[in-house]
């Protein structure tokens, strides 16, 4: 087997589309080693678990259901959703699950290998790559049980349901796009990733998750302000066959977040060498 020839020179190789094309070349060729490591977390992730695959559910019921009975007994009042009120709950407590595990997945992915990053070397895209696979099959999971709320509550088919799943791939893109940057400082100190997870438990609250935007108020500005909203709300909206509201702004959102992760994974790709040899040292 032939080794690879590198050649080393003076001039400055830190360029950033020279970067970005090395860091594409490598998710598309570490596609199999990603493939594999997934699976391998999923069949770990629900063999070593007494309810296994139930536990892609129970998070999303779980906050969706109380508010559900905090709604029924009249203990608050909420906005009317112009839908059935548990079928808007689920659907914004599921989609946030989505987002909130898209931001945490290349952290907790690259974590999670820590034991063979500084033995192998390898694209460490693949570990990224592999914890979107996981993420993708866990999603699709919890779409399913949302299609059942849609009919028990009388909601029905809509067109636009077929177009969700292009929705949810647009909230995992901009999730991963945080991610990336979050990643890398993140597995330097243990206080990021516990910052995040209050960050995003204080976000949920100025996000139409389980009601709705307010007519007036500073509740209604943070809410119109707030770049996770119309994430929500589109994805939502189709599901439930809605009117779109955000669409403009959900459009100029996505497009901004293309360089955003193009960004991103140059800043990976820099960064996560330097932690692993500061990690082996």
């Amino acid at each position: 087997m032939s080794l690879e020839t590198r050649v080393y020179q003076k001039e400055n190789t830190l360029r950033f589309g020279r970067l970005l094309r090395a860091s594409l070349i490598d998710i598309i060729s570490s596609r199999f080693l990603a493939t594999q490591l997934a699976v391998r977390d999923i069949k770990a992730q629900y063999r070593q678990s007494y309810f296994g695959i139930l536990w892609a559910f129970i998070t999303p019921l779980t906050t969706a259901f109380v508010w559900i009975f905090l709604n029924s007994t009249g203990t608050i009042r909420l906005t009317d959703t112009g839908v059935p009120y548990p079928v808007y709950a689920f659907s914004g407590t599921l989609l946030w699950s989505i987002i909130k595990e898209s931001i945490n997945t290349p952290m907790s992915s690259t974590n999670a290998a820590k034991s063979i990053l500084t033995k192998i070397n390898f694209p460490k895209e693949a570990l990224v790559v592999s914890g979107i696979f996981k993420l993708l099959f866990n999603s699709a999971i919890k779409v399913l049980l949302l299609v059942v709320f849609i009919f028990v509550f009388g909601v029905g088919f809509h067109w636009s349901l077929l177009l969700l799943p292009f929705a949810l791939f647009a909230a995992v893109f901009f999730g991963i796009t945080l991610g990336l940057f979050i990643t890398p400082l993140g597995m330097l100190y243990k206080d990021v990733s516990r910052f995040i997870g209050f960050g995003l438990g204080f976000l949920m609250y100025v996000t139409p998750v389980v009601y709705a935007i307010p007519k007036d108020g500073i509740m209604r500005t943070l809410m119109l302000w707030n770049p996770f909203t119309p994430v929500i709300v589109t994805a939502r909206d189709l599901a439930l066959g809605q009117p779109l509201q955000f669409l403009p702004y959900y459009i100029g959102l996505l497009l901004v977040c293309v360089p955003l992760l193009c960004l991103g994974l140059v800043f990976y790709r820099l960064s996560i060498p330097i932690i692993v040899e500061r990690m082996s040292a």
